[in-house]
């Protein structure tokens, strides 16, 4: 699963950020990190996701044919 945190950095790789119970509503943005928008976030999750999920059958087969 993409975590929350993945997301973030995939929008700012530099990034400071602190979580709490992976809730996009209990980011803690640290050393002037400017906020990202919870959407934000979430869209990138979720695009996040759908790629490493289309990747699914590579990684099955590299498992089952090293």
């Amino acid at each position: 699963m993409v975590t929350i945190i993945q997301a973030i950095l995939a929008i700012n790789p530099s990034a400071k950020v602190g979580l709490a119970d992976e809730d996009v509503n209990q980011i803690i943005w640290q050393d002037g990190t400017l906020p990202i928008s919870n959407e934000d976030i979430l869209a990138k999750q979720t695009e996040l996701q759908a790629e490493y999920d289309a990747l699914e059958y590579q990684r099955d087969r590299a498992n089952e044919y090293p």
